[in-house]
């Protein structure tokens, strides 16, 4: 591989790991179903935590036009507006959570939910990247790190032994997701997929004992969910751009390597949570398939309501053939959005579209893609 296009994958994959006719898609509310809401991951979760953790002044997640759609102006959040976790709460009838670092700026009443998820986030703890020779990491807050997070903040939800085990039945656990920023690391490293394949058992171990973590603790409802189809990111077709017609997937223009990576994750995610269903059979445990969700928006867009012509294009960036500028990425002053983010899927090359999540959600909670669907009064 050549210096130029080994520097440019670098800083592609560092930014990957930051922050990846029309149909109604309201999510109905459920009101009263659930009490509380927690969410652990990475950028596809994160709230806030990772501008409130003071990392950097200069992140472009904290300036326009991130936050556009929704709340008018950047929250943190790595998209034009509302996440997934954020229509899940919605539904629950229950409040946006806020994150959890939000509490250095004050009291916060976290009773009906808090998020722990940090943008850049791994599942696997640091020092199993310096043992990798694998030196950056953009945070350290890993799955672990958010567990101890939810530890230390539970007897402030509840205070006898008695009242959090009627707390946390009521509760939702979305654990993920997470792991994706595991192999991005490796991958900005120039570590080959057949390489960051030996990392897959270790990655869904990590979720799995965090899983069980919570389960002990008295999580009665866990949702976790798979990688997204990364092949069709803006970022990784840009970065892998290349001229062999047989690297892309004929039915949508993906890299067929990349989603094919994804699926290999999922697939082994999937059975350890069928293994964990038997050794906690009174445990719900949710497999949320995100990649199935989201590979529609590139088969059929027009169902959706995205145009089939920019499909793979970012909303928002700085040009060139899928709108991925790693110059002038969404945020950067050479960067602009376009009119109407609902039509387009990715929205940073990155990371998606509050159109694209809704639709996620929506077809999560009618339990399409949920395994199996999650109990709803």
């Amino acid at each position: 591989m050549a210096s130029s296009s080994s520097c440019l994958n670098f800083y592609l994959l560092l930014i990957f790991s930051l922050c990846s006719c029309t149909i109604a898609s309201k999510v109905h509310s459920k009101k009263g179903n659930y009490s509380a809401l927690f969410s652990f991951g990475d950028s596809l979760a994160d709230t806030g935590n990772l501008l409130l953790s003071g990392h950097s002044p200069f992140i472009r997640i904290a300036h326009p036009p991130f936050g556009e759609t929704f709340f008018h102006k950047p929250t943190g959040r790595c998209s034009d507006g509302r996440l997934v976790v954020d229509f899940v709460a919605e539904a629950f009838g229950l409040p946006l959570l806020p994150p959890y670092l939000s509490k250095l700026k004050g009291p916060a009443d976290f009773r009906k939910g808090v998020n722990f998820a940090v943008a850049g986030a791994t599942a696997l703890n640091s020092s199993y990247f310096t043992k990798k020779n694998i030196g950056f990491l953009w945070t350290n807050s890993s799955l672990n790190v958010q567990l101890g997070w939810f530890y230390h903040l539970l007897p402030s939800l509840c205070r006898t032994d008695a009242a959090c085990k009627s707390y946390l039945k009521k509760s939702v656990f979305l654990v993920g997701e997470i792991g994706g920023n595991d192999y991005n690391y490796a991958f900005i490293q120039g570590k080959s997929i057949e390489q960051v394949k030996s990392y897959v058992p270790d990655v869904i171990n990590a979720i799995m004992n965090a899983a069980s973590v919570l389960i002990r603790i008295g999580a009665k409802t866990l949702v976790v969910p798979g990688n997204l189809p990364v092949g069709c990111s803006a970022s990784i077709l840009t970065g892998f751009l290349t001229t062999d017609k047989n690297e892309y997937d004929p039915r949508n223009g993906c890299l067929i390597r990349f989603n094919e990576f994804a699926q290999y994750h999922n697939s082994k995610l999937h059975k350890a949570i069928q293994a964990m269903r038997e050794r906690f059979p009174h445990i719900n445990i949710i497999y949320a398939d995100y990649y199935n969700a989201a590979i529609r928006f590139v088969q059929t867009p027009e169902m959706f309501g995205f145009r089939k012509e920019t499909v793979l294009r970012a909303c928002c960036g700085g040009g060139g053939p899928y709108n991925f500028n790693i110059t002038d990425r969404c945020g950067h002053p050479g960067a602009h959005a376009c009119a109407n983010p609902a039509r387009y899927v990715n929205w940073d090359g990155i990371h998606l579209t509050e159109a694209a999540y809704e639709f996620i959600a929506k077809a999560m909670l009618n339990g399409e893609f949920m395994h199996p669907p999650i109990k709803l009064a």
